[in-house]
């Protein structure tokens, strides 16, 4: 992209802001390279990367380069054969391929939320981290070699520290021996060698070679004769000491030029790591976000923000009022009018320079943008008179315009600011609706234009494609408010901003005589349009607060509404664990009575059937979310084939049915009989449990009674002669009222239908068809048979489904699975029923 625009926009302004989050030399020269990308691909891609960063820090996972020394000079110099580095450049390079590892392993972990993100570190080799430990392990952090750096310099190391003290300890012998003669008892060094200090008037006492006087002359420095040879053997080891460093820099030297490809796969990975870190740390302070990059000419901006601007308004505790506006197919250009210092030139630097920065890559200060991808980003705004270059105002803006021509290619965005102006009104008028013309037709570009020009205006309202915009002017405080008003052209209320900077109202009213009439009656249309504008923005936001305020009403209700079903269900569930528990209690007290061992076992199994079944169909209600009653006192509701409520000798059909239909039943009423001796045959009332049943046995006082199948042993006082009396009808309703009632009893039967081992369900609905199955289930188990079969064919496999899901929660049974080929296949399901 053509750079024309970069000086205008401030877009080197940008890139400063953006170089402080740069740690290393390489990231900061890559912000200073920063520039529109030629690529679309690489464009996404990049701004991927950046929104994966910003992304990963929020959740904690950053790197840091802040300690890094350049490598630039260590890395030149290594490409030279032959040329040993020092420990210190070494250790540079070391250290860089660390850290490029340890933030490829921090990223590891993210690479299926940031996979953009990783690929940049995915091809470093593996054998960074031994080059680095190859270089560590032979070099100390203060740049010193380790004596384990080899075998010969530790020898020699041991060496000259054996030998220094031995000088050291000759010396102090001697000065204990002359104590006249030295000045302080202290072995120095002088010219690398070991000497003491001597009185300048005793130096004929010690015999040696003199290095040298104090700064005073008081002192001179001797070395003995005694330790001459010793200060000459050190002084060979240590020229031996620094052959065999060179050596072992030589070495590692060597060594890291055959990895010189990996080292610089480390630092690119770590100059890029440090370059989309220094986005994202603009990112996050301007809380900028990913513009989107679109198709057709659709420019789209939401609450955007001018960096620069809001940089300097913050530091003097000022805030930048955003911009939001779109072009669009429909709408391609804007022209901007209205009052001077009202922010204009705000509204098109903010443009350019959010378009440059999208382009580059970068995140812009926004709640939302979408813009094309522009191959041309060119303005003309400011003032480019120059005295030097015999230009005038207007002569400047013609001749950048002109340029502008030249290096316009489509797709474009052009910011043209006061065109036109500089010359006279109505030439600069039709000078500017031309050019503004000439870039949306002949390179197809998003204008965005100002203009005090009425000219410009009256074209921006009657063009197809042209809308017009203004800056606000707020007229009772005569000062503007920044806000950008899209569809309403505005005045330029130069007399008003003159009348607040001080101009005498003698001058403002002359001034106003001389305003032709046209342009007073324009005046006041657009003032009109804006008041208009201001009332009807007035009553959006007031229906935006109603709005707000009723849809929080109504979560307010729905909060309720959630509280009271949880409540009820909560109350359903405690009444159903109520029943259930007494329906238990009197199951047992039943099952008590009963002497015969396999009839009292038939029965328990029985109870615990229907006990489980009462809480299967709870749970079916429950979460049908139909209708639901809640359950109250001793009895219970259930589905009613096996189990019934005597109620006063008077048998209650189905009313334990959670969801029995509404109906009639034939009922026998008894009364009580009259008063003479029980004898065998009679029908008698059990006292303690309210059930009819016929005498069998007479024992003493102890007689034994028969309710259907099941046999009680009862006491004579228990017992009421009772007669039958004409059957009547009896309406049951659906859901009918319990009571409560502690007499009443609940009567478990068995099934007096032949054991059958299997059942053809086919041609029946799914909803017969599970009725028939439990039932057929209830009676295998109560008859105690262990293999059935089940025959519901194959057709479109909705038997088969509803007959599974019935089995799968079925207490009666063990297992089930379909039937092999010989016994109908898929066609047919086998069922083994519990023991």
């Amino acid at each position: 992209m053509n750079e024309q625009a970069f000086k205008i926009l401030e877009f080197d302004q940008l890139r400063a802001l953006i170089r402080r989050g740069a740690q290393t030399p390489f990231g900061r020269a890559a912000v200073d390279e920063l520039k529109p990308l030629a690529d679309l691909d690489l464009l996404r891609r990049g701004l991927q990367i950046v929104a994966e960063t910003v992304a990963i820090r929020k959740r904690g996972v950053r790197w840091s380069f802040e300690e890094l020394p350049d490598p630039a000079d260590a890395l030149a110099r290594l490409q030279i054969a032959g040329v040993a580095l020092d420990s210190l450049a070494l250790l540079a390079l070391a250290r860089w391929c660390e850290t490029a590892m340890s933030t490829r392993a921090s990223l590891l972990a993210e690479r299926d939320t940031a996979p953009n993100l990783f690929q940049l570190v995915a091809n470093l080799p593996g054998e960074l981290n031994s080059i680095a430990a190859r270089v560590t392990n032979k070099i100390l952090p203060s740049g010193e070699l380790d004596d384990r750096a080899s075998s010969e310099l530790a020898r020699i190391r041991h060496d000259i520290a054996r030998l220094r003290s031995n000088i050291t300890r000759s010396l102090e012998s001697l000065m204990r021996q002359s104590p006249a003669a030295i000045q302080d008892e202290l072995v120095t060094i002088r010219n690398d060698r070991f000497v003491i200090p001597v009185r300048a008037d005793h130096r004929g006492q010690v015999g040696g070679v003199a290095h040298g006087f104090s700064s005073s002359g008081a002192t001179v420095f001797i070395e003995p004769l005694k330790t001459i040879e010793a200060n000459n053997e050190l002084q060979s080891l240590r020229e031996a000491e620094e052959r065999e460093i060179a050596k072992i820099l030589f070495a590692l030297s060597e060594d890291l030029r055959g990895e010189l490809p990996a080292i610089g796969l480390a630092v690119d990975a770590t100059a890029q790591l440090d370059f989309v870190g220094a986005k994202a740390s603009f990112a996050a302070k301007f809380n900028c976000v990913a513009p989107e990059i679109v198709s057709g000419a659709t420019l789209e901006f939401i609450d955007a923000r001018h960096p620069l601007l809001e940089e300097n308004l913050s530091a003097a505790g000022g805030e930048v009022v955003p911009v939001a506006f779109a072009l669009n197919d429909e709408h391609d250009s804007m022209v901007i009018s209205g009052a001077n210092a009202g922010g204009k030139t705000v509204v098109l630097k903010t443009a350019g320079l959010l378009s440059l920065m999208a382009l580059s890559g970068v995140p812009v200060p926004a709640r939302e943008m979408r813009l094309p991808f522009y191959a041309s980003v060119l303005a003309d705004i400011g003032d480019h008179q120059s005295i030097a270059a015999n230009l005038s105002t207007f002569t400047s803006h013609v001749a950048n315009i002109a340029k502008m021509i030249e290096l316009c290619a489509p797709p474009a965005l052009v910011l043209l600011d006061e065109v036109g102006t500089g010359t006279d009104p109505e030439e600069g008028s039709a000078l500017g609706v031309a050019v503004v013309d000439q870039f949306r037709r002949a390179c197809g570009a998003n204008v965005i234009a100002t203009t005090h020009y009425g000219g410009l205006k009256m074209y921006a309202a009657n063009e197809a494609g042209v809308m017009n915009a203004s800056v606000e002017f707020d007229e009772k405080t005569l000062r503007p408010t920044y806000r950008l008003l899209v569809g309403i052209a505005g005045s330029s209320s130069g007399l008003e901003i003159a009348r607040r900077f001080g101009i005498p109202a003698e001058i403002i009213n002359a001034a106003h005589a001389v305003v032709g009439e046209s342009s007073r009656s324009a005046a006041e249309y657009l003032g009109r349009i804006k008041r208009e504008a201001g009332e009807a923005e007035a009553l959006r936001r007031a229906l935006e607060e109603e709005r707000a305020a009723v849809a929080e009403k109504y979560a307010l209700l729905d909060k309720q509404a959630e509280r009271d079903e949880s409540e009820r269900q909560r109350a359903f569930q405690q009444a159903l664990q109520t029943t259930v528990s007494e329906l238990e209690k009197r199951s047992r007290e039943l099952i008590a009575t009963i002497q015969d061992r396999s009839q009292r076992l038939k029965v328990e199994r029985e109870s615990q059937r229907r006990v489980a079944e009462l809480k299967r169909e709870a749970q079916r209600a429950t979460n049908a979310g139909g209708r639901r009653e809640t359950i109250s006192g001793p009895s219970a509701s259930t589905t009613g084939r096996a189990v019934k409520v005597m109620r006063d000798g008077q048998v209650v059909p189905k009313e334990l049915a959670l969801a029995s239909g509404a109906g009639e039943e034939q009922q026998v009423s008894y009364v009580s009989g009259s008063p003479r001796p029980i004898v065998v045959g009679d029908k008698v009332k059990l006292r303690s449990f309210g059930s009819i049943g016929i005498v069998d046995q007479i024992k003493g006082d102890e007689i034994e009674v028969r309710v259907k199948a099941l046999r009680f042993r009862e006491k004579l006082e228990n017992l009421e002669l009772v007669e039958a009396v004409n059957p009547v009808k009896n309406d049951a309703g659906r859901f009918a009222k319990l009571r409560s009632q502690r007499a009443a009893e609940v009567s478990l039967r068995g099934d007096d239908q032949p054991a059958r081992v299997e059942i053809n369900v086919i041609g029946q609905t799914t909803d017969e068809a599970v009725d028939a199955v439990d039932k057929f289930l209830d009676v295998a188990f109560m008859n105690s048979q262990g293999r059935l079969r089940i025959i519901h064919g194959h057709g479109t496999g909705a038997l088969r489904r509803a007959i599974a899901e019935l089995l799968k929660g079925h207490p009666h049974v063990e297992r089930f699975l379909a039937a092999p080929q010989d016994q109908g296949g898929s066609g047919a399901t086998l069922v083994e029923l519990k023991s």
